[in-house]
Formats: C-alpha cells, sequence, structure tokens
C-alpha cells in the first residue's frame, strides 16, 4: 500500500483496537502499542514474509513479540491481515484465526487473546514468550528452514523485532 491516507487510516485502526481493548479489559497498558503501531505496521507490509491466508508455510518470517505489555499488537495485525486458522494437524480451516469477537475478549478468562500469547493456541502466534525478555533467546536460536543456522541471520524483521522490543538484545546486536 502506498496511499499515506490509507496506510495512516490503517496505524491508527491499530492504535484503536488496542486501546479499546486495553480499556475493555481493565487490564493492560495502551501506550505501548499506541507508539509502536506504525513500527508494526511497516514491518508487516513493507519487510516481512508472510502470508496470511498459509500461516505456517516454513519460510515464513516469524514475529516473536517479547512484550507482553504490547501483545495487542499481535492481535491487531492478525486480525486486520486475516491470518488464517489452522488446526492442530495443521489443516487449514478458511477462518480468520482471531476475529474482532476474539479481541472484545482480550485478557479474559479462556479468551484467545490473552495478555501472554501462548505458541499452538492460535495461528500467527510463533512462540510462547513467557514473562517480559523470554522471547529473545528463543528467536536467536530458531532455525532457518533454509540452511540451518539461526533464523535471525537471514531475517531483517526479525532482527529489527528483538532489537526494537528487547533491550538486551540491543546491545547484543
Amino acid at each position: 500500500m502506498n496511499d499515506p491516507k490509507m496506510e495512516q487510516l490503517a496505524i491508527n485502526t491499530i492504535r484503536t483496537l488496542s486501546i479499546d481493548a486495553v480499556q475493555a479489559a481493565k487490564s493492560g497498558h495502551p501506550g505501548t502499542p499506541m507508539a509502536l503501531a506504525p513500527l508494526v505496521y511497516t514491518i508487516w507490509n513493507r519487510t516481512m514474509n508472510f502470508d496470511p491466508q498459509d500461516p505456517i508455510w516454513p519460510n515464513r518470517d516469524r514475529f516473536v513479540l517479547s512484550n507482553g505489555h504490547a501483545s495487542m499488537l499481535l492481535w491487531s495485525i492478525l486480525h486486520l491481515t486475516s491470518v488464517q486458522a489452522v488446526n492442530a494437524d495443521y489443516e487449514t480451516l478458511g477462518q480468520p484465526s482471531v476475529t474482532l469477537d476474539d479481541i472484545r475478549k482480550f485478557r479474559q478468562l479462556d479468551s484467545k487473546a490473552p495478555g501472554h500469547p501462548e505458541y499452538h493456541w492460535v495461528s500467527g502466534v510463533e512462540t510462547t514468550t513467557g514473562p517480559l525478555g523470554q522471547a529473545s533467546p528463543r528467536a536467536w536460536a530458531w532455525p532457518s528452514p533454509a540452511n540451518g543456522s539461526p533464523i535471525i541471520s537471514t531475517s531483517r524483521a526479525l532482527r529489527f523485532l528483538i532489537t526494537a522490543f528487547t533491550p538486551c538484545a540491543a546491545t547484543a546486536a
């Protein structure tokens, strides 16, 4: 998308979804998703190699978020890009992995959109990050399907995300 007005609308939509979900949950912090919405929009639309229709494609770039305060960024982008759901056998189900109703239930008991995303609950969540900063070591060690080396060496988007979201990784980069 090269239309600046549409890009700004998309960024503001990520921000608005984040504000509304955090407010409805009465839990979390909207500041980080609001501030990082332009970054996430840019990475998903200009840098990442990812097909929302095939979220388990082996050579995809992985979006690893190591900041639970910003988890609405992940839920928003999965919803807005229409990432498709897959089942336990990795078969595409033909429905979105995150719906607007899922976002309305953000941080609620049994929600598909918890404050700290869990791998294998929702398509597009690449790893369980746990406490703050735990995704960094996981992402650094992720093998690339192309050559077996750590994926960080082949994925500009992932390297940038880790550096941007996790201060300890910024010094290691």
